[in-house]
C-alpha cells in the first residue's frame, strides 16, 4: 500500500444497489466512524440489510451484545479475539489494544474474561461466539499457549450454547484445523476473512465449515483466494466487510463499511461465474442458516 494511498480517508462511493438483499457476516461498527444507525441506514440503502457485528474483548463483545439488542438488523457475536488472549495473561505494557497498558493477570484473569464472554454467550440476540481462532502473525511463540487455550475455551462455550463459531485464523491454518479436530467442531462453523487456499477449501468443505470472504478476494496478489472461492461450494460461502479494514479494490486503504459489500460480492459473482442475484441469494440464506437467525 502507498503512503499517499494509505493516507486517503475519503469514504469510497455508494455502490448501485443489490437487487437481493445480503448480510454482511462480519463488521466492527465499534471501529467505525458515524453512528450506528447512520452506517446501519447507509448499508440498508445499496441492500446490505442485516450484519453481524463482531466482538474482540469484553468490553467489544458487551457492546456487540447491546447493539444486537437495540437493532433488528444488527446481530451479535461475543469473544476474546486470538492476540487479546496473551495480553491478559501476559500484560500489554505497550498499550497496543484499545484499552491501552495492561498488567499480566495470568491465567486466574483469562479465566475471568471467559466466564464474562460464556454468560454473554447465553443471551438470544448472540448468535456466535468469536472471533476466537489463532493469530502466528501477531503473536510470538510467548503467547501461543494463551491462544491456544482461550480458543479450546470458546469452542466448548459455542457447543454448549448451540452458537456458530466465528473463527479468526492468521498464519496458522494447520493448528487451526487441528484443534478443531481434536475438540470437535460445533455444528456451525465460519471462518471469517477466509484466508486459506484452494486445498484448505476443499477441507473446509468436507467438514461443512463456511467459509466468509472480504475484501481482500479483489486484491491483485490474492489469486490464492479466488481459487479457494472458486472450489468452495455454494451453500458454504459468506460475505464479509470485517470493516473499517479489508476495502475492496478500488478503494483498498481507505475507510470499509458495511455499505461496500456489494463491491465484494460482485467481484466474488465473477469469480464463481454466477450473475450477482443469485450469488446474494445464496449468501442470504447461508449467513442466516450459519447464525441461525
Amino acid at each position: 500500500m502507498s503512503s499517499d494511498r494509505s493516507k486517503d480517508i475519503t469514504p469510497p462511493p455508494l455502490p448501485a444497489p443489490l437487487t437481493v438483499p445480503v448480510a454482511d457476516s462480519h463488521t466492527h461498527l465499534d471501529m467505525q466512524s458515524g453512528t450506528v444507525e447512520e452506517g446501519l441506514a447507509k448499508a440498508a440503502s445499496v441492500g446490505v440489510t442485516t450484519v453481524v457485528q463482531v466482538g474482540c474483548d469484553v468490553n467489544g463483545s458487551q457492546w456487540a451484545a447491546d447493539t444486537a439488542a437495540a437493532h433488528p438488523s444488527v446481530h451479535a457475536t461475543v469473544a476474546l479475539h486470538p492476540n487479546e488472549a496473551p495480553r491478559i495473561v501476559l500484560g500489554d505494557p505497550d498499550g497496543w489494544s484499545r484499552q491501552g497498558e495492561r498488567p499480566a493477570g495470568g491465567d486466574a484473569a483469562l479465566d475471568e474474561a471467559l466466564a464474562e464472554i460464556d454468560r454473554l454467550a447465553a443471551l438470544p440476540h448472540v448468535k456466535g461466539v468469536g472471533e476466537t481462532g489463532l493469530d502466528q502473525f501477531r503473536t510470538g511463540p510467548e503467547g501461543m499457549a494463551a491462544q491456544e487455550r482461550s480458543f479450546r475455551a470458546h469452542i466448548e462455550i459455542a457447543k454448549r450454547h448451540g452458537k456458530a463459531l466465528v473463527i479468526h485464523d492468521r498464519d496458522a491454518h494447520d493448528d487451526v484445523l487441528r484443534i478443531l479436530k481434536e475438540e470437535g467442531a460445533p455444528e456451525r462453523t465460519v471462518f471469517h476473512c477466509y484466508s486459506g487456499d484452494a486445498a484448505m477449501a476443499k477441507v473446509c468443505a468436507e467438514n461443512g465449515y463456511y467459509m466468509s470472504f472480504a475484501g481482500n478476494v479483489t486484491f491483485k496478489n490474492a489469486q490464492h483466494l479466488r481459487d479457494a472461492l472458486a472450489v468452495a461450494p455454494r451453500e458454504l460461502v459468506l460475505v464479509e466487510t470485517d470493516a473499517p479494514f479489508l476495502t475492496p479494490a478500488p478503494y483498498r486503504g481507505r475507510p470499509n463499511a458495511p455499505y461496500l459489500i456489494p463491491v465484494t460480492l460482485r467481484a466474488m459473482a465473477a469469480v464463481k461465474g454466477l450473475d450477482e442475484d443469485t450469488l446474494a441469494a445464496a449468501v442470504a440464506a447461508n449467513t442466516a442458516r450459519a447464525f441461525d437467525y
